[in-house]
């Protein structure tokens, strides 16, 4: 299967350090913003192929999916582009930065039937897994889901802390997460939905600081924190409180309320969320069906966001 990433900042490249472990994908063309370090970086994967405009690489011969890791507000765009010249796509989360672009993407995949799935991680990391597995199981009810999404970004960068050209979102791309992968755990979709925001950075246009409360139709709750401003501890962290236990992921990682391990080793063929995320959507490919975070399938997150947007701005 002929691939094109495009996109070659700090997610473009944890997507070509997963690829690299799955079999029967070449990652054929590199596209990026700036051509010398994309060209540096599709050295060092053994990529034939860099370039800076997407078309350019969707018109190479017998490409067929695409990997979207570019900035949010490209995200929708490029996935109709993709989508119209006949690639399946891939779009990293978000899979926009309004209402009006989801509904555009969603429609364009019912119209061509292409595969089109959105990179909600937090679905395939194996920590997750494990809770999803005993949720279907019948063994564990979430009570309430206590997220916390800590970031320290005062400036414009990205995950590597290198400097981008485009403004992160808490909203619409790191509350994105935890609003899906709370409907998606609860297996109930959200009835009530509250936010507030503190002030908007003066150069950066953004909010630094946001709470967000949830409830699901079958009364489960979340509570969800989110920062810029926070020094440390970095990244996500979500407890779950349920009938039958309390568990706290970290990533990739889990333990129990009292901070024991729990060996989630066994869950999948690996440990990286984001290569087990490829997979699905390879696999969807090969055997097509819809994938796990088809964009049909989160959409009831993204409505979600526009309706927390609305009240922030009201």
């Amino acid at each position: 299967m002929k691939i094109i990433v495009a996109g070659a900042g700090a997610f473009g490249k944890k997507h070509l350090d997963g690829l690299k472990n799955i079999d029967g994908v070449e990652v054929v063309a590199l596209v990026g913003r700036r051509l010398e370090p994309t060209q540096k970086i599709a050295d060092e994967y053994g990529i034939s192929h860099v370039f800076t405009e997407l078309g350019d690489a969707l018109a190479l011969p017998g490409i067929d999916a695409a990997i979207l890791c570019t900035p949010t507000q490209l995200h929708a765009a490029q996935a109709i582009q993709c989508m119209d010249a006949g690639v399946h796509v891939q779009v990293e989360i978000p899979l926009a930065d309004s209402w009006e672009d989801t509904m555009a993407v969603a429609a364009k995949q019912r119209e061509c039937g292409l595969v089109c799935m959105v990179g909600h991680t937090r679905r395939f990391n194996p920590s997750h897994q494990w809770i999803h597995r005993r949720i279907e199981a019948g063994e564990l009810n979430i009570q309430q889901m206590d997220v916390q999404t800590y970031f320290f970004r005062r400036k414009n960068i990205n995950a590597a802390g290198e400097p981008r050209s485009w403004t992160d979102h808490l909203l619409w791309h790191h509350a994105a997460h935890t609003v899906d992968l709370f409907q998606y755990q609860a297996g109930a979709e959200v009835v009530q939905a509250n936010a507030v925001q503190g002030p908007v950075h003066p150069q950066l246009g953004i909010a630094m600081d946001m709470s967000i409360q949830l409830k699901a139709a079958n009364g489960a709750l979340c509570t969800l924190s989110l920062s810029f401003n926070n020094d440390g501890p970095l990244g996500t962290f979500f407890r779950y409180i349920c009938d039958n236990g309390t568990y706290i992921a970290r990533y990739d990682d889990l333990v129990d309320g009292r901070e024991n391990a729990v060996d989630v080793s066994q869950i999948d063929v690996s440990m990286n969320g984001i290569e087990l995320q490829d997979r699905e959507f390879f696999a969807a490919i090969q055997e097509g069906r819809e994938p796990n975070a088809s964009v049909a399938g989160v959409l009831s997150c993204y409505r979600v966001l526009h309706q927390l947007e609305q009240q922030l701005s009201g």
